[in-house]
């Protein structure tokens, strides 16, 4: 064997072994990147209430009607998971109409200003020794206010159906003061902590 083919060979097999092991890392981060899976909010089959006190006596609930988001889930790496929701401020729902257009007027949610109300995470976690729960930080903003919240979030469920695919539900229940979003009318009448429940089904994309 000359020494010009032992040596063009040995290029030829430094080479090949390159190229493979770039495959190798390409393959793996593209593994790595697809780990999480993308599902987006059913809006039929999710609620968004909230919970009021009403002369420190009584509890009256309202909902939103009208909201859009996707989670994308990591179970390999609960740090990788991401959330997003957007809430049409002027679908807000008492059940009763003069009382939800005086939420809607710049008394309370000032829609035709702030238009949206926003969650965006920055942080997912496991709650440690306890299954299926998550501690989720982000950025909430209400009234043209950010702040960063942290909430507790159950996992309530996943499956996999013929005629929808698969599905996961999420739930939790956290508390904010109206008054740190810049909702100061009425505090006499109506408390300044105000609960908030967001149930959602999300489906995968």
């Amino acid at each position: 064997m000359t020494t010009w083919f032992k040596r063009n060979w040995l290029v030829s097999f430094v080479g090949i072994l390159i190229l493979a092991l770039l495959i190798i890392t390409f393959t793996q981060k593209t593994e790595s990147q697809d780990a999480a899976t993308t599902y987006e909010i059913d809006a039929v089959h999710s609620s968004i209430l909230f919970r009021a006190k009403h002369l420190g006596v009584s509890y009256n609930y309202g909902r939103f009607n009208e909201f859009s988001g996707s989670i994308a889930m990591d179970e390999t790496d609960v740090s990788k998971s991401k959330v997003e929701l957007e809430v049409k401020a002027a679908s807000v729902d008492t059940a009763n109409k003069k009382r939800d257009q005086h939420l809607r007027s710049p008394d309370f949610f000032n829609v035709k200003q702030f238009p949206i109300i926003t969650f965006k995470s920055t942080k997912v976690s496991a709650k440690a020794g306890q299954e299926n729960m998550l501690q989720v930080t982000g950025d909430f903003e209400l009234h043209g206010v950010k702040k960063s919240i942290t909430v507790d979030v159950e996992i309530t469920g996943k499956a996999n159906f013929p005629q929808v695919g698969e599905v996961i539900g999420f739930h939790t229940t956290f508390d904010i003061k109206r008054s740190e979003y810049g909702f100061n009318f009425g505090m006499e009448g109506v408390n300044d902590e105000i609960q908030i429940t967001v149930s959602v089904e999300a489906g995968k994309k």
